[in-house]
């Protein structure tokens, strides 16, 4: 008897310590969607939620991210030739900007307004998505430094290679 008491406690032990898990694992997801007030990939969700929650894997991103688009809690984001990215479901109207550089997408706040006066004619247009592209402003820093540091390093080398041109001399 004590043996069947002993297995049923730790079937329930198992059982409640498996939900806790999840539900920190959810809920580590969750606050890395809503913090990066940015469409995530799954992999930058890993990312983020592991920091709270260490040994998440994948499959459990996948398993989330499966549940919180059914219960309406995440929305997918579709980007032409690109993975779906998530963000969180209720925002306003926005559109969205893909950095070429890095490969993160960013939201854009605002809509150019009613875009049917570009629809052919007798076309009824019912909505639009706006995907900008371009360099997010870390990247364009980055490459400015470069670049910056690249002139540095220009400027110098002529006046070396000038003075080894006189040595010759």
């Amino acid at each position: 008897m004590w043996g069947v008491v002993f297995h049923w406690r730790l079937f329930i032990y198992d059982a409640f310590m498996t939900m806790e898990r999840s539900t920190k694992q959810r809920s580590a997801i969750r606050e890395a969607i809503e913090s990066a007030n940015r469409p995530l990939s799954p992999a930058e969700i890993l990312r983020a939620a592991s920091k709270h929650v260490s040994g998440m894997g994948m499959a459990t991103v996948y398993r989330t991210i499966k549940a919180m688009t059914g219960d309406h809690q995440i929305v997918s984001i579709e980007m032409p030739g690109e993975p779906a990215r998530y963000e969180i479901a209720g925002k306003e109207h926005h559109h969205h900007f893909s950095c070429r550089a890095c490969g993160k997408v960013f939201e854009v706040e605002g809509c150019p307004g009613d875009l049917s006066a570009l629809a052919p004619p007798g076309f009824e247009a019912e909505s639009h998505e706006v995907i900008l592209y371009g360099r997010c402003v870390t990247c364009v820093s980055t490459v400015k430094g470069l670049a910056s540091k690249s002139a540095e390093r220009t400027a110098r080398k002529p006046a070396a290679h000038s003075r080894a041109r006189r040595d010759e001399r």
